[in-house]
């Protein structure tokens, strides 16, 4: 890669697109209808309506000035916190763009002091599943559930950050 990757804070125009970008791709390379679109719109609303800055935060992922991922932390308690909307454009996978942003979450989560970062995601995205194992995170439970036109098994996955 030639161009640097940059990771920096939200702009006006990134919940949009973050949006737009992960029910496009998510309905390429896997079929899911447009509630997942609307779903990730939801989640990154109430981020920005609700957002406390000094418990929460988003990365936005640049190469060469084009958004290329993001990733967020969301106050789930005093104690627990969330990663979401972790996602990585196809053509900067398996650059360790995924891991970096995901090293940046529980960077954050440590050092505002949380106990726990937890996430929740689909059995059949391996890739991201593969970063949060490589990270630490333990699969907690699963769930099977009827969410963007399939059938799918949700995961609850939780990292200890007292260590």
């Amino acid at each position: 890669m030639t161009q640097s990757l940059v990771l920096r804070g939200l702009r006006v125009g990134d919940i949009g697109w973050v949006a737009h970008r992960q029910g496009i791709l998510y309905a390429q390379e896997y079929g899911w209808d447009v509630t997942f679109e609307a779903l990730v719109a939801e989640i990154a609303a109430q981020y920005v309506k609700h957002l406390d800055p000094e418990k929460e935060n988003a990365w936005i992922a640049e190469c060469g000035g084009r958004v290329v991922g993001s990733a967020f932390v969301v106050k789930v308690s005093e104690t627990e916190a969330k990663l979401r909307l972790l996602y990585v454009e196809p053509e900067m996978r398996g650059t360790g763009l995924g891991r970096r942003l995901t090293q940046e979450c529980i960077a954050f989560a440590k050092d505002r002091g949380y106990q726990t970062l937890s996430l929740w995601t689909n059995d059949i995205l391996h890739a991201a599943k593969h970063i949060y194992q490589t990270a630490g995170f333990v699969l907690l439970s699963e769930e099977p559930h009827h969410s963007f036109g399939y059938d799918l098994v949700g995961q609850y996955w939780a990292l200890d950050l007292r260590h």
